[in-house]
């Protein structure tokens, strides 16, 4: 626990720095539409994200672990149709095979394109399209050992420019890999709230709720944390931090607690 506390107060220091410097240095502050959209996942400018999820324990094998994701998002045009496409890459460094030692490595390779429909609100944000996964993981225990498909689905309202919400729902199922390695098949559901305390600073919730339904585990998290959005000149800056801690759960190797930390990059166009 004082670990988690660490980490929490370090994260928001940082963020009150990094807001110091972006300002002094010309960057105006994140006004209600820049920090509104800073945590839209379908907005529709490039975004470069870094984030990361220190498990401080996993369920049975009372192990810790860690997950550092790079998530590249870009919009594109199909004749008159909107999409957007992401893509996002782990480093895993997880307990692994009999005797859990640690092992540290690239994860699968994870990508969806979700088509825009047009929901009669600029304010409202749908999207629904295929994802698939590459067995892209280096070693053994690190990823899936399988290629994957499904769907992805995001809605983002931003109607309120104090309170904003949304969820992000996949699902996939292998169809290729080793055949030694367990099927896939897996959905995932994060409700996102984020609520606008002014001059970029905001509260969040953004867990995510992953349902195995091969052998029936899951994992139910709910967190809350805190954030700051920095607009500058050419990009917005989103640094946050939000623990997390288990509030239901199936299964060995789930996360009893952990600290999901990011910072986001958008460049508006």
């Amino acid at each position: 626990m004082r670990r988690l506390s660490g980490l929490f107060i370090k994260a928001l220091l940082f963020a009150t720095v990094f807001s110091a410097t972006a300002q002094e240095g010309g960057g105006a502050p994140a006004h209600g539409g820049a920090a509104a959209q800073a945590n839209n996942p379908l907005a529709n400018m490039t975004a470069f994200n870094i984030q990361d999820y220190y498990i401080g324990e996993l369920t049975d094998i009372d192990k810790e672990a860690n997950q550092f994701w790079l998530r590249y998002a870009k919009p594109f045009s199909v004749e008159d149709a909107n999409w957007l496409m992401r893509a996002s890459l782990p480093v895993n460094s997880f307990p692994t095979g009999r005797r859990l030692k640690r092992h540290n490595g690239i994860g699968d390779l994870n990508v969806f394109a979700a088509y825009l429909i047009d929901t009669g609100n600029p304010a409202v944000s749908f999207g629904i399209g295929p994802q698939v996964t590459a067995p892209t993981a280096a070693q053994n225990g690190l990823g899936s050992e399988k290629w994957s498909a499904g769907f992805a689905n995001v809605l983002f309202n931003a109607s309120s420019p104090k309170f904003q919400y949304g969820y992000l729902l996949t699902w996939q199922h292998s169809f290729a890999g080793a055949d030694s390695a367990p099927d896939v098949n897996a959905g995932a559901f994060q409700p996102f709230t984020f609520y606008q305390l002014g001059k970029g600073w905001y509260l969040r919730s953004a867990p995510i709720w992953v349902y195995n339904f091969e052998n029936d585990d899951y994992s139910m998290p709910l967190g809350i944390g805190a954030g700051k959005v920095i607009k500058t000149e050419k990009t917005v800056y989103n640094v946050f931090v939000e623990p997390q801690w288990s509030v239901a759960d199936e299964g060995p190797g789930q996360p009893e607690w952990q600290v999901f930390m990011g910072f986001n990059m958008q460049f508006p166009q």
